[in-house]
């Protein structure tokens, strides 16, 4: 399967910080797998409720994730996030609404970054990486969510810009 290495209309997304090792870039074919077993591992912390199978996967890559490449206005932007070359994570700009302007963030890593010193610099790099990215497109708002219980991701996210609207009891 041949699958494009840029968004068509946005060929410019390949970022880096310059000092430090982090980046992202487009997801490739190839990072679907891992992004598969990353969220089958953490549903706790997703929307997503059952675990993907390998072709349920294919089928949201080839039908969803592809035909974004092309389009003018795409819903979502994937990146994969790296450090140096390692994949270490995925996130994207989702649920775009390009007439408002906004966006919401997601954001994974694998369940081996986890520990706090892996998942803040983790965390606080992606957001810079990303900001940057929704700012270039023309965005101006963005949004994401979480879990109470996830309380080490508040304060990078505060440090990131973003502001507490509200806690969902349920």
């Amino acid at each position: 399967m041949e699958w494009p290495e840029k968004y068509t209309f946005y060929p410019n997304l390949i970022l880096g910080v310059a000092s430090t090792d982090y980046s992202l870039r487009p997801v490739t074919w190839e990072d679907r797998n891992p992004i598969r077993q990353w969220r089958n591992s953490q549903l706790q912390v997703l929307r997503q409720i059952e675990s993907l199978s390998q072709s349920q996967q294919d089928d949201y890559f080839t039908e969803v994730v592809q035909p974004q490449f092309a389009q003018e206005f795409p819903a979502q932007f994937m990146f994969a996030f790296l450090k140096g070359t390692e994949l270490i994570g995925y996130g994207a700009l989702v649920h775009i609404h390009w007439g408002d302007h906004r966006a919401e963030v997601s954001f994974l890593t694998p369940p081996d970054r986890q520990n706090p010193t892996a998942f803040e610099s983790d965390w606080y790099h992606f957001l810079s990486l990303i900001r940057l990215t929704a700012k270039n497109i023309g965005l101006h708002k963005l949004t994401t969510e979480t879990y109470s219980f996830r309380r080490t991701l508040i304060p990078i996210l505060e440090a990131n810009g973003f502001v507490e609207e509200g806690v969902l009891r349920d």
